[in-house]
C-alpha cells in the first residue's frame, strides 16, 4: 500500500463528496496546480487505492435493504460474497467481524423484490441465514 500525505487524503475526502469536481476546483481546494491533482488522482488509482468512480444516486421510489448473512465452513466466505455479487441489484457486499459474516446492501423496486433477494442469498451453499433491515433513510 503507498504512503499517502494529507493531501492525498485530503483529495480522496473532496472526491468522496463528489467524485465530478472538476480538477480545477480541487487544485484551489488543495492549493496545488491542477496537473499535480491529476498525477495524484492517476498514482491513486494506479495504486489501487482508487478502486473505482462511482455515482450515489436515489430513484425515490427505490426500497433499500440491508441483509446481514450468517456463512458455515466448509464453503469459504470470499466463495459465498462473490456468489452474492453475482446477484443483479446488489451495491455492495461487505465481509464483516462478529455473529454475521457478510453485510449486502440492496436496492430494489419493491419489497417483493427484497424477498427474492433473501430467497437467492439463502440458496447459496454456505449460507446458514440472514437478517434483513429495510433502510428508512440516508445521510450522505
Amino acid at each position: 500500500m503507498p504512503t499517502l500525505d494529507d493531501i492525498d487524503i485530503r483529495l480522496l475526502k473532496l472526491l468522496k463528496e463528489n467524485a465530478r469536481t472538476p480538477y480545477s476546483r480541487l487544485a484551489k481546494e488543495l492549493g496545488i496546480s491542477e496537473s499535480a491533482v491529476r498525477k495524484r488522482i492517476s498514482k491513486l488509482i494506479k495504486t489501487g487505492v482508487i478502486k473505482k468512480m462511482t455515482v450515489e444516486y436515489d430513484l425515490g421510489n427505490e426500497v433499500k435493504a440491508v441483509i446481514l448473512v450468517k456463512s458455515q465452513p466448509p464453503v469459504p466466505v470470499p466463495e459465498i460474497s462473490r456468489n452474492i455479487m453475482k446477484i443483479a441489484g446488489v451495491d455492495y457486499v461487505y465481509e464483516v467481524t462478529g455473529e454475521y459474516d457478510i453485510i449486502v446492501v440492496v436496492r430494489a423496486s419493491g419489497v417483493e423484490m427484497i424477498n427474492r433477494f433473501i430467497d437467492e442469498i439463502r440458496s447459496i451453499p454456505g449460507v446458514v441465514s440472514t437478517y434483513t433491515m429495510i433502510v428508512l433513510r440516508t445521510w450522505v
